[in-house]
């Protein structure tokens, strides 16, 4: 059966303040399915997103909310928090758990709601959806969570304990867009020219000492990110940590996306893995050469490498026949497919298209399991001589050296990253625009790039040679491979 078809207009309603239990306010925008502008009378199912991304954000959310409609589900966005229109202080992560799960009870209770609601959403998006998760809310129904975390102390926020500077990074740009800043022009024009590129060099980082100490709400939750180094209870909250929770996790029809450029690759399989084993609906997962961001699966390449037409899907069907399958009650198909869909990159022919890219290849294939139970764990071992072996090195091999400078860390040139962006710094006497309206400077760019310093990365220097070349870089190489081996 095919997924459902476009059929109706779009109304919306803005602005409804859904009320948290503790009694704040939550600015949410419903849109419904309409003929001749009047709403459908009929309960339909109803999709949710909460986000700190502004809801009223018509690039962002329109098109995802037009496309739903018009096939016939609710479609519900929601700002988190103390995020533009709702009310409250933001604190990352820590009220989306509660606020997450009243909404979905709240929207269940509608008389335009058959009682099942669906959620989906990318990063921050995909945390609000696996928080209100952890709470199992009665009309949870289905879950799409793309490119999102499991547990922030080990695979994100920090990585196993070290903390992620990215998220300094976001933690500027969500003061310079912050509901603070944009009541007081002073907050947002300071914010506005922090220069991102120049205040990662200032470490170490200083409580009141940084331009969030015009926001100390957001310079609180900052520094408790970057201070809690332990595992301790901090990151044992529900919104920071869905591994702690697995075992109360709603038991719904669920699909992880995620990219093996993306920053959470890691955590998606992480997710996938556990929830899989422990839950009796159908939990499923896809992994693409895609990097960050909702609109990435649509892409073809990542960094310098394209992968081919087929590395690129088209994401919003994607959900569709998901929720069609899961919240209409249609048979897409979707359960006589295997639970596990990855793109295995590599196979192409190395030359170069027309953007300059490398024709690097690959192919989708389903697999039933995640790990590969078939996979063969092969050590390789570092030897003096700059040489990676299957063999054991003897005892007697001296140690290879290197000196290492904090003030001159080696650049991260491309890889699964995200969040390491600023606002571009505006000319002098240039006009000033809201920060909504900036543009992004982006200092770490994820993706296949070749190993070589580039202008365009955080922390390369003239004359750009290649990473190997430092002296505080170790090299270790095979000898060249006389087959293709596929590293999974």
């Amino acid at each position: 059966m095919e997924s459902s078809a476009p059929a109706y207009d779009v109304v919306v309603m803005r602005d409804v303040m859904v009320k948290a239990r503790d009694g704040v306010g939550l600015a949410t925008d419903i849109y419904r399915p309409a003929r001749n502008g009047t709403p459908l009378s009929e309960p339909l199912p109803a999709l949710l997103e909460r986000t700190p991304y502004n809801k009223g954000d018509a690039t962002r959310f329109l098109p995802k909310a037009e496309y739903f409609v018009r096939r016939g589900y609710v479609v519900v966005i929601q700002d988190c928090r103390g995020r533009f229109r709702s009310e409250g202080d933001f604190y990352f992560l820590t009220r989306e758990a509660e606020d997450g799960y009243d909404t979905v009870e709240w929207i269940a209770a509608q008389p335009w709601c058959n009682g099942k609601v669906g959620t989906l959403g990318t990063s921050y998006a995909g945390w609000t959806q696996s928080a209100l998760a952890s709470l199992n809310p009665p009309h949870l129904a289905a879950m799409v969570v793309n490119q999102s975390g499991s547990n922030a102390h080990t695979s994100s926020v920090r990585h196993n304990g070290a903390f992620e500077i990215r998220f300094l990074c976001w933690a500027f740009w969500g003061g310079a867009v912050s509901k603070e800043a944009l009541a007081d022009p002073a907050i947002a024009r300071a914010l506005g020219q922090v220069n991102v590129r120049e205040w990662l060099t200032r470490t170490p980082f200083k409580k009141g000492c940084s331009p969030l100490s015009l926001i100390p709400r957001y310079e609180e939750w900052a520094f408790d990110l970057i201070q809690h180094g332990d595992y301790d209870e901090f990151w044992k909250q529900r919104g920071l940590n869905i591994e702690e929770y697995y075992q109360e996790h709603a038991d719904v029809p669920t699909y992880y996306c995620g990219g093996w450029y993306d920053s959470y690759t890691r955590s998606t399989l992480d997710n996938f893995t556990a929830l899989s084993r422990m839950k009796s609906a159908p939990v499923r997962v896809i992994m693409g050469p895609w990097t960050h961001g909702g609109d990435t699966p649509g892409l073809t390449y990542a960094g310098d490498a394209d992968f081919g037409p087929e590395a690129a899907i088209d994401f919003y069907a994607f959900h569709l026949r998901f929720f069609d399958h899961y919240l209409k009650g249609k048979d897409t198909g979707l359960d006589r497919e295997a639970p596990v869909k990855i793109f295995v990159m590599g196979g192409g022919d190395g030359t170069r298209n027309s953007a300059g890219r490398i024709n690097h290849g690959g192919r989708w294939r389903e697999e039933q399991e995640w790990p590969l139970q078939r996979t063969r764990y092969t050590p390789f071992y570092l030897h003096a001589d700059g040489s990676l072996r299957p063999e054991k090195p003897g005892p007697d091999i001296p140690p290879s050296r290197y000196q290492y400078d904090p003030k001159n860390p080696v650049p991260t040139i491309g890889g699964n990253m995200s969040s390491l962006a600023g606002l571009l710094p505006r000319p002098e006497g240039a006009p000033e625009i809201p920060n909504t309206q900036r543009e992004r400077d982006n200092i770490g760019i994820p993706g296949a790039y070749h190993q070589k310093e580039d202008p365009r990365f955080f922390g390369c220097k003239p004359p750009y040679l290649p990473l190997a070349s430092r002296h505080d870089v170790l090299v270790f190489r095979t000898p060249p491979l006389t087959e293709d081996v596929e590293v999974t």
